[in-house]
C-alpha cells in the first residue's frame, strides 16, 4: 500500500489557485492577497504563502511591492475554447453582414461559433420548439438574437450561459446589448410630424410589439399623442412575420380610406420590400409616402434618393459579444447589459406630407 499523502492548507490553497489560473479565471495578473483572502475566507498569511509557492513553481512572477503578481502560463498552455451557438432571428439567407462579422471574430478568437439550423422565425418563437432545438444542440454558450421576452426568460434560467442581442432583455439576469433606438425614434417621429405627417405606420416584428411595445415603440406613440394625433392599431399594425403577411398588412393600410403618408420599417430587407410594394402601386418616395428604416444597412449608400434611417455602430455590439464569450471562457459570471448610441439620419426618402 502506498503511503498516504497529506497536503498542508497552504498547498491546498495553492492547488486551488493554480487550477483557477490555468482555466483562465484571471488574465495578466492575479488579484492581491487581501482580495483573494476575502474571497476564499482565508487569512492573508495563508494566501500569501500560497502565492509564494506558485512563484516558486514558476506560475506567478512578483512585480515589486504593492503590485499584483504577473501570471506566467506554460508555453504549451492553450486558452479555453467554447462552442458558441448563435440562435438568429432570421433564417440564413436574411442574416445581416455584421452577424457574419461577429461569428468570424469569435472564430478568430479560437472559439467554435456556428449559427443553428433553425432561426427563431422558422421556429415560430414557439417555446417548445426552441427548447427542443437548444436541448439537441451541444453548446457551451448561446447568443440569442431578437428573442421574445418569454424565450429570454427561459434562457436566463438555464445553467448554460446565454447572451441576448436585442429583444426584451430589460431587467432580466442575462448579459445583453443592442442599440438604444428611443432617442432616434423620437427625433424621427418629431421630424415627420413637423413635415405635416399625421398618418404614420410603424411596421415591426410582433415580438417587440406584444405583449407590450418596447421602449422605442412607446416613444413613437407618445410623440404622436403629444402632437395631438389619435393613436391605435393603424400606427402599430399587427401582422405575422412573412412575405405574404407583409403584403397583406400593406394592402390593408393603403386600401383604406386614410392610407399612411409615412412608413417606418424595422429591418433593411423589410424596408426594401416596402419600397418595392409602393413602386408597384405607383406611389413615389417621398412625394407620396415618406419612408424611414429603423436600422442601418451597407446597401443604403447605393440608393438614390439617400435612405432615411436610424444609424448605430454594429462594431461596438460585436465587440461586446466577443468580450462576453471570452469572459465566460475564463470562468467569469458576466451578466452586464449595455446599449449602443444611435442617431436619426434624415435622407432623401423623407419629405412633406402630401395634401
Amino acid at each position: 500500500m502506498r503511503e498516504l499523502t497529506t497536503f498542508s492548507i497552504v498547498e491546498q490553497v495553492a492547488s486551488h489557485l493554480r487550477e483557477e489560473i490555468l482555466r483562465g479565471l484571471w488574465s495578466g495578473t492575479i488579484p492581491g492577497r487581501g482580495e483573494l483572502a476575502a474571497e476564499l475566507g482565508m487569512n492573508t498569511a495563508t494566501v500569501e504563502a500560497a502565492l509564494r509557492l506558485l512563484e516558486e513553481q514558476g506560475l506567478l512572477k512578483g512585480q515589486g511591492a504593492g503590485r499584483k503578481r504577473k501570471i506566467t502560463l506554460p508555453e504549451n498552455h492553450s486558452p479555453p475554447v467554447l462552442r458558441v451557438a448563435i440562435l438568429n432571428y432570421d433564417p440564413p439567407e436574411l442574416t445581416e453582414q455584421w452577424m457574419n462579422a461577429m461569428r468570424q471574430q469569435l472564430l478568430d478568437q479560437g472559439h467554435s461559433a456556428f449559427i443553428t439550423g433553425k432561426s427563431l422565425t422558422e421556429l415560430g418563437m414557439d417555446m417548445r420548439r426552441v427548447i427542443r432545438l437548444v436541448k439537441g444542440t451541444p453548446a457551451d454558450a448561446w447568443v440569442v438574437c431578437t428573442a421574445s421576452r418569454e424565450v429570454l426568460e427561459w434562457f436566463a434560467r438555464q445553467e448554460t450561459p446565454a447572451f441576448a442581442l436585442f429583444g426584451g432583455f430589460r431587467r432580466l439576469p442575462i448579459a445583453a446589448t443592442g442599440p438604444d433606438k428611443t432617442p432616434a425614434v423620437t427625433e424621427a417621429t418629431r421630424r415627420l410630424v413637423a413635415l405635416g405627417h399625421r398618418r404614420i405606420s410603424f411596421l415591426c416584428h410582433r415580438d417587440i410589439r406584444l405583449p407590450q411595445p418596447v421602449k422605442p415603440l412607446r416613444a413613437f406613440v407618445d410623440e404622436l399623442e403629444a402632437a395631438g394625433i389619435s393613436t391605435g392599431a393603424f400606427n402599430l399594425p399587427d401582422w405575422e412575420h412573412g412575405r405574404e403577411n407583409f403584403g397583406r398588412v400593406l394592402d390593408s393600410l393603403f386600401d383604406g380610406p386614410t392610407p399612411p403618408t409615412a412608413l417606418i420599417l424595422d429591418e433593411p430587407y423589410v424596408y426594401h420590400a416596402g419600397a418595392s410594394y409602393l413602386a408597384r402601386r405607383g406611389l413615389r418616395v417621398p412625394e407620396d409616402v415618406s419612408m424611414i428604416c429603423a436600422d442601418p444597412d451597407s446597401t443604403f449608400t447605393w440608393c438614390q434618393p439617400s435612405i432615411a434611417h436610424i444609424a448605430w455602430d454594429y462594431r461596438s455590439v460585436v465587440r461586446r459579444v466577443v468580450r462576453w464569450v471570452n469572459n465566460i471562457a475564463h470562468g467569469k459570471d458576466d451578466r452586464r447589459q449595455n446599449l449602443t448610441k444611435t442617431e436619426f439620419v434624415e435622407g432623401g426618402t423623407v419629405g412633406p406630407a402630401k395634401r
